[in-house]
This record gives C-alpha cells, sequence and structure tokens, in this order.
C-alpha cells in the first residue's frame, strides 16, 4: 500500500466514523492477471499498523465470480446486454475523441445487432438506452447527472479475455453487501455514471449511493503519487523506523486537518472531520 491508496482509506475511514456507519473491506482482485496473492496480507498489515481497524470482510472479488455470471445472465434475459467482437483499436478507428476524463470514445453501436467477427472472442456491452440519465451525487462535486449513452455508450461488462469489468464487479459488490457510501479517488469519478445506472437496472429500489471523490496525491514534482511512481509505500516508511502517528498526521495534514509536522492517530482526527469543506493540499509534507 503506497500512500495515496492509504490517505483515500483515511479519507473513508474517518467519513464512516464520523458519521455512525461501518468500514466494509474488499479485496478488488477481479483482475487475475494482474492481482499477486502476497498483496492482501501485506495491505491489512498496513491498515492495522495505521490503527484503520474494519468492520466487515475482507470481501474477495475473485470468490465471486459465480455471482457476476448470475448478473450477466438477468442482464442478458432483460436485453440489456449484447455482445462485442470489436477491438479497441478498430473502435478507436470508428469514433471520434471524447473528453479528456473518459476512458475513451463513446461506443459507437457496431455490434448492436449482434457480433460483426462472430468467430472472435467476444465481450459483453451493457446496452444503453435513450433516457439513461442518471442523478449523481457527490460530497465534493454536488448534485449532477449523467446521460450515461451519450458520454460512453455502450460499456463492457465482462472483457473478451473473460476478465469481469470494473464497473459490473463493484457495482454487484456494493449491491450485496449494501453500501451507501463510496469514498476513492478523483480518477474513479468518471464512473460514477455507468455504476450508478446498473444499480439502477439490477436493483430499481436500492438505495441510492452517494460517492466522495478525495483528489489524487502528487508528489513534490507534481506527478501522482502511485506504485508506477514507485511512491514511497506504508511498509517502507515503517521500516524506516517511522511511527504511524507521523504517517497519519501526514497524511492528515494533506487534508488540511492538522499542520505539518502533527503526530496523531486516526481515532483522535474523528471530530475534526468535515468531507464537504475539505481543504486539499496536493502533496504529503515531508516525512524525513
Amino acid at each position: 500500500m503506497h500512500l495515496g491508496m492509504a490517505r483515500t482509506f483515511l479519507a473513508a475511514w474517518l467519513d464512516a466514523r464520523a458519521h455512525g456507519g461501518q468500514i466494509l473491506l474488499r479485496i478488488e482482485d477481479v483482475d487475475t492477471v494482474r492481482a499477486r496473492p502476497e498483496s492482501p496480507a501485506a495491505i491489512m498489515r498496513d491498515l492495522e499498523w495505521l490503527g484503520l481497524e474494519w468492520d466487515e470482510g475482507p470481501l474477495y472479488q475473485h470468490d465471486r465470480f459465480e455471482r457476476y455470471e448470475e448478473v450477466l445472465g438477468q442482464l442478458e434475459r432483460e436485453e440489456r446486454s449484447f455482445r462485442c467482437s470489436c477491438t479497441r483499436r478498430e473502435l478507436a478507428v470508428a469514433s471520434a475523441p471524447h473528453g479528456p476524463e473518459d476512458e475513451g470514445p463513446p461506443y459507437p453501436g457496431t455490434c448492436r445487432s449482434g457480433p460483426t467477427q462472430p468467430e472472435r472472442p467476444t465481450a459483453v456491452r451493457f446496452r444503453t438506452r435513450a433516457g439513461d440519465v442518471v442523478p449523481i451525487s457527490d460530497l465534493r462535486r454536488g448534485q449532477s447527472t449523467e446521460d450515461v449513452q451519450a458520454r460512453v455508450g455502450d460499456f463492457v461488462l465482462r472483457r473478451s479475455d473473460g476478465l469481469y469489468a470494473y464497473q459490473l464487479a463493484v457495482t454487484v459488490d456494493d449491491l450485496d453487501q449494501e453500501i451507501t457510501r463510496v469514498v476513492r479517488g478523483s480518477d474513479l469519478a468518471s464512473s460514477s455514471g455507468r455504476q450508478v445506472l446498473l444499480r439502477k437496472v439490477l436493483a430499481p429500489r436500492a438505495a441510492e449511493i452517494e460517492f466522495l471523490h478525495v483528489p489524487l496525491l502528487h508528489g513534490q514534482d507534481g506527478e501522482r503519487l502511485s506504485t508506477r511512481s514507485c511512491a514511497p509505500s506504508v511498509a517502507q516508511l515503517r521500516e524506516s523506523g517511522l511511527t504511524s502517528l507521523r504517517v497519519v498526521g501526514s497524511l492528515a495534514a494533506s487534508f488540511g486537518l492538522v499542520s505539518t509536522g502533527t503526530e496523531i492517530s486516526a481515532s483522535a482526527l474523528v471530530s475534526m472531520w468535515r468531507a464537504e469543506a475539505l481543504v486539499e493540499v496536493p502533496f504529503v509534507p515531508p516525512l524525513a
């Protein structure tokens, strides 16, 4: 777990504790190609060291493939899905450029009447309809609506290599776990419309979900903290001799909750948490 991940979990933990909610730990390892078997134990060890306990879980997505397949069957019966043989390259050529926050151009509808190349392995796409406009509630971004068909078109539920898509897996998990608020990084904000629409189709009477998207953490050089950017891990900081109070204090300072250099526990921050009025600092103050 690198500092950016720890910071987002801290935000989720504080938000839940401040509102009498529960933290449900989920290991999102639906991408079995990239998932590392030793990672969950290391993540849980880091969370415990930081004082960020959870109330339920962990739930592992790799144990839920039968459930995801069951939902795909439901969508097929309701004519809200179809098979698609298009490659990414073909779609990029066929579609016009789209907005900078999107994951690509809107799907042009090539295989809506059936796979154009049925001999290929096919993906499963959600079939959007005119009028698929959904409300999105975000504690920081406010209330908005999204026309999913216009913005992204028919989106992938299961890839052609058989891996279940993030949009499907987390929506099904959120429904089954009765999640009412999702706290996550701002890089996932563009997924909200698709997930709200899926939720509405799968469970029309389910409670509306609320989001809190935390701006991403950057280093002193302005680069986004990530595993690829060699961001310091919680384990490395622990092994260097830093205390958990020092690390939590530094993360809290990046939210504007405390001053730089403060050593504090996560539990002591709960009374300070105000998600709507959060001050964002673009990087974690130096820990050395």
